[in-house]
């Protein structure tokens, strides 16, 4: 956060007396200052950071707030670019398409790994804890997560035969329920699931 003006005349104020203390204009030969004078002292040359509308450290929390959040970008594209080489090599391992692992991922998460539901579903993927330890993976660890999801993606997709509908939706509501009811399970909220995943699907597969 920026300090307030009158805080920066007092402590610029105050380097200005300790610099005629150490350096004495009387005693200093002239090219020396000179030199000084075109690099500019040291009190100028904070002067012009802290005025420059420009620096990354200048305004409201600006420079502290970002390297704060080093490494995560806040927009969800971003965030998905982060784990996009794990995406890639983890789908080539258990042969899943890229586009639907990514499309899951947007959707259970946004691409951040403290990602947690409220029925206690954890990180990138969204495992539940009984689902992560069947797939022996660490739920809070980010690339263990990916590839608790993938695998599972890799297993129901396996078991329906490559059908994405009830691949998405034994993911979302639990394969036994899939094959309670031969498909989709009359459940809102899996029906959502399916419908909106489908569509993000489709548009990493157009390249969108």
């Amino acid at each position: 956060m920026r300090m307030p003006i009158a805080n920066i005349s007092r402590v610029l104020g105050r380097m200005r007396e300790i610099e005629a203390l150490i350096y004495p204009q009387p005693v200093a030969p002239e090219s020396s200052a000179e030199k000084i004078q075109g690099a500019g002292t040291f009190n100028e040359i904070m002067e012009e950071v802290l005025d420059d509308p420009n620096d990354e450290f200048a305004g409201s929390g600006g420079g502290n707030a970002q390297f704060a959040n080093a490494g995560v970008p806040r927009d969800v594209e971003g965030r998905l670019a982060v784990w996009e080489a794990d995406i890639q090599e983890l789908c080539e391992k258990y042969n899943v398409d890229p586009d639907l692992a990514r499309a899951v991922m947007r959707h259970e998460s946004g691409g951040n790994p403290d990602a947690l539901s409220s029925a206690g579903a954890i990180g990138l993927m969204q495992l539940m804890p009984a689902t992560a330890s069947g797939l022996g993976v660490n739920p809070y660890n980010p690339r263990r997560n990916i590839e608790g999801g993938i695998k599972y993606l890799a297993q129901l997709s396996d078991k329906y035969d490559g059908d994405y509908v009830k691949t998405l939706a034994a993911y979302n509501a639990g394969s036994s329920r899939v094959d309670s009811y031969g498909g989709i399970p009359p459940f809102p909220e899996t029906e959502r699931y399916v419908k909106n995943v489908l569509a993000l699907y489709r548009k990493y597969s157009r390249g969108d």
